[in-house]
């Protein structure tokens, strides 16, 4: 398979194989430090978090999704959240894509700024 194949029809960052497996990652790890004697190391506890944590949440750019895999909130109290950075995201890029399209403001149209003696 080409390895740009199946990257068209990904509509979100949970659509990604990578992100996927990097998640898996995160969620096996969180599971094995929430008990045994790691559990009493709340520093090696914490790192271990963070840098599991990583890869999924660089990929998806700081999606809440960590927060629910970590139980301090529900799928449903972020729905509404996901789907205004969504509708905030594809703002963005519209805006992004209008400005790139954009011509010019005509220059001569411009005051020419006027010199002092």
């Amino acid at each position: 398979m080409h390895p740009r194949e199946g990257m068209a029809t990904a509509r979100s960052h949970e659509d990604l194989i990578v992100w996927q497996r990097a998640n898996e990652l995160k969620l096996l790890v969180y599971q094995l430090i929430k008990a045994g004697p790691i559990a009493r190391d709340a520093d090696l506890s914490e790192q271990l978090r963070r840098s599991a944590a990583a890869a999924p949440r660089l990929i998806a750019e700081g999606s809440l999704r960590d927060g629910v895999d970590r139980e301090y909130f529900t799928s449903d109290q972020i729905e509404p959240l996901q789907r205004l950075s969504k509708r905030a995201s594809k703002a963005a890029t519209r805006l992004i894509a209008y400005l790139r399209t954009a011509k010019a403001p005509n220059e001569s149209r411009r005051p020419r700024p006027t010199r002092n003696p």
